[in-house]
């Protein structure tokens, strides 16, 4: 049997301030945006590419605003990647290079963390 992680919440403090960092600066697909009710707004980003989502909103059981950490983008040019975002405005790190490969860091406005990740060539 296949498990497939799909879907991973972000936790924000603003869900149109982050939708806009994520589409506009980023680069995600907005896939859904849907007012359930009063209460419950759900927010569906996809990154180029990716089988996995985040979804941000209201009304949902979430962690504190900028509480979570590590989540990790595989691209297969890591140095294109960080001329793309350091354009579009987002703070990113300097290319750092390590044996399990090339990586490239930055946050989003709440605080949480990514990485994007060029793997190495395996011999």
């Amino acid at each position: 049997m296949d498990w497939k992680l799909e879907l991973v919440s972000v936790p924000v403090s603003d869900v149109d301030r982050s939708k806009a960092f994520y589409t506009e600066q980023v680069g995600f697909v907005a896939d859904h945006d849907h007012q359930v009710s009063d209460e419950v707004r759900f927010v569906q980003l996809t990154p180029p590419g990716s089988a996995c989502s985040i979804a941000l909103g209201t009304g949902m059981p979430q962690g504190e605003p900028g509480s979570v950490r590590g989540l990790q983008i595989v691209v297969a040019d890591v140095a294109a990647a960080r001329d793309e975002l350091a354009g579009r405005g987002v703070g990113v790190s300097e290319v750092q290079d390590f044996p399990w490969g090339k990586f490239v860091f930055f946050d989003d406005p709440d605080g949480n963390t990514w990485a994007l990740q060029q793997l190495p060539e395996w011999k």
